[in-house]
């Protein structure tokens, strides 16, 4: 579905983003990480036609999206993290005016705008004036916005942002609904979120694509040493002798002794050969190990780890105003009075009163 070859974007003598490279197959929900500044809302401005790379080459869909980006726009549908909408405007208005966009006519008109409301959670405000909607809402209608044209690709910035708990909660299980449907390539500081919704993750840093994997392979794979937790009736300063002295042991990340008489040993080792080692070690001092397991490494620790190795990557200070992506600023629509127009006389919206 998305195919990135030597992906380049330069400002003057400054590189965003370094000759990247990956694959986003049919059907999968890929997470896109990177700390601020790495290169990440460009990649993805990139992928969605906002901006010309200065070298590569991406294919959506089959399609070249660098010579005919509006044949790939039509696979997309993309929600940018600062989301473009007219504030005059009432939610299932623009939602309408978005789809036929889009190309949307006839009977199809209302049916995908109903579907779209109803994924985003927006329902209940489709007759509100967008500006005078919180900001929590104001970001589910951008949402309803990616999804009212029922494309093959989503590709989400951010979409949780400025979310309450049972929000993020309802958009994190529509993404994870979509999983083998559609494809979605979705950008977030939420770790846990990735965690739970994704099958596979692309990190970025200083605009290389420096970590790539299932969740689970990125634990196992991470540059650096495992953690192993000893347990045994002994004492700490007994246990840290004997796994001081076994090879492929590079330190102890602390010691305690808890008040039933075993101690217990945190060690950061080199690789998995190094478990029968200890267990060896242990044995022949006469210290039978109760417990040995490798502790879980999270995707947190992953991300720091990649994203820290050779320092903090760079700020992508260069901003490009987001707007809707199929229209230009000339062509907001002229407003109306009456039930679909902003009107005067609509009240405040409920929504900022108890809803994020």
């Amino acid at each position: 579905m998305i195919d990135v070859e030597h992906l380049t974007k330069t400002y003057g003598d400054r590189v965003v983003v370094d000759d990247i490279g990956f694959r986003v197959e049919k059907g999968e929900i890929v997470g896109f990480l990177g700390p601020n500044g790495a290169g990440k809302s460009t990649t993805l401005r990139m992928l969605t036609g906002y901006l010309v790379p200065n070298d590569g080459r991406i294919r959506i869909a089959g399609v070249d999206a660098v010579a005919d980006p509006v044949s790939a726009r039509r696979s997309i549908g993309y929600m940018p993290e600062s989301v473009p909408l007219y504030p005059e405007m009432r939610v299932g208005e623009y939602l309408r005016y978005r789809a036929e966009l889009k190309g949307i006519r006839g009977g199809q008109l209302s049916k995908c705008v109903d579907a779209a409301l109803e994924k985003a959670r927006v329902a209940d405000v489709r007759s509100r004036i967008i500006g005078q909607l919180s900001k929590g809402y104001r970001s589910r209608v951008g949402l309803a916005d990616a999804l009212v044209a029922d494309p093959q690709l989503l590709i989400l910035d951010e979409p949780t942002a400025g979310l309450d708990p049972n929000q993020i909660r309802q958009v994190r299980d529509l993404i994870r609904s979509m999983a083998g449907e559609k494809t979605v390539l979705v950008s977030t500081h939420i770790l846990p979120e990735v965690e739970s919704t994704c099958s596979r993750v692309l990190i970025i840093n200083k605009g290389r694509l420096v970590g790539e994997g299932t969740p689970d392979t990125l634990r196992t794979t991470s540059e650096g040493g495992q953690v192993l937790v000893l347990l045994a009736r002994s004492q700490r300063s007994q246990m840290v002798s004997v796994a001081e002295e076994v090879e492929g042991v590079r330190r102890v990340l602390d010691a305690e002794t808890p008040a039933d008489g075993f101690a217990r040993l945190r060690l950061e080792v080199d690789s998995g050969e190094t478990t029968e080692a200890l267990f060896m070690a242990f044995a022949k001092a006469g210290l039978p190990l109760r417990e040995l397991h490798r502790e879980q490494t999270s995707l947190e620790d992953v991300f720091t780890n990649l994203t820290t190795r050779e320092g903090e990557g760079s700020p992508d200070t260069v901003e490009v105003p987001e707007t809707p992506l199929d229209a230009e600023p000339s062509a907001e629509p002229k407003q109306k009075n009456g039930p679909e127009g902003p009107g005067t006389g609509e009240g405040g919206d409920e929504a900022d009163g108890g809803k994020a």
